[in-house]
Parts: structure tokens; C-alpha cells; sequence
């Protein structure tokens, strides 16, 4: 089964954060992201990799319904 990718705003509890283009750490990101397993993918523009954090590390998931 393929993860659903979306795209929108995923922004952290804090203490946890992602890494944006520059490889500085940001506690928001906008960009795409899948929900698989109890675990958000995400995809940082401009990062080289996608970054995977546990659900409970996440504050909230805003995206717009195609």
C-alpha cells in the first residue's frame, strides 16, 4: 500500500523539531507529509531527505481538501 501524501503545515510540540533547507532546526514546516503507521513523513522543501517523527511528537496537521 502506497502512503497518501498531502501537502500542507505540520507543526511540532515543542522540543521536537525538523530540519529545513538550510539544516537549521524549525519547530514548523510547510510541506508534504504522509501519516503511516503512527509516524508523519514529511517533506521539507529543499531538504535532501524526508524526515519521519512519531505521532506524538505533533501539535497539529493543517492541509487544504482537494
Amino acid at each position: 500500500m502506497s502512503p497518501m501524501w498531502r501537502t500542507g503545515t505540520i507543526r511540532l510540540r515543542p522540543g521536537y523539531t525538523f530540519r529545513d533547507s538550510n539544516g537549521a532546526a524549525t519547530g514548523t514546516a510547510d510541506g508534504d507529509f504522509a501519516i503511516e503507521g503512527g509516524y508523519v513523513h514529511v517533506r521539507v522543501p529543499g531538504a535532501p531527505l524526508v524526515q519521519v517523527v512519531g505521532a506524538p511528537a505533533v501539535e497539529l496537521i493543517t492541509y487544504t481538501e482537494a
